[in-house]
């Protein structure tokens, strides 16, 4: 961390790191989703970390121990929940997905969004 109160994650051409990969097979249901995310800033402990990630289409089991604000930056996408209902979102659109959710992300098309995630302890 810094001692500066007032330091802030901007999202610049500089990412302080990338990742590029597939998803594990057993989360994946359907499509061959490639991700691809730029961190822009991770806390010391990795609890809270911010980005930009980018999926190509398919759908996969969703991650249940976090927060994850996201903000659509391109694409199409929708989040649908272990009861089956769905929510799309599109260029523009601003949604939190609160700790504990059960459901399934479908990238509809390739879709980018930045995000904020908090991790909980699983």
């Amino acid at each position: 961390m810094t001692d500066n109160p007032f330091a802030v994650a901007v999202f610049t051409d500089e990412p302080k790191r990338e990742v590029h990969r597939s998803l594990d097979a057993e989360r994946v249901v359907s499509g061959d989703p490639q991700h691809h995310t730029r961190f822009f800033f991770e806390s010391e402990d990795g609890s809270l970390v911010s980005g930009t990630w980018t999926s190509t289409p398919g759908k996969w089991h969703a991650f249940t121990d976090r927060d994850e604000f996201c903000y659509i930056v391109s694409g199409h996408c929708r989040l649908i929940d272990d009861q089956g209902f769905a929510r799309e979102f599109k260029t523009g659109d601003a949604f939190l997905i609160p700790n504990g959710f059960r459901g399934f992300w479908d990238v509809i098309e390739t879709t980018t969004k930045h995000f904020v995630i908090r991790a909980h302890e699983a």
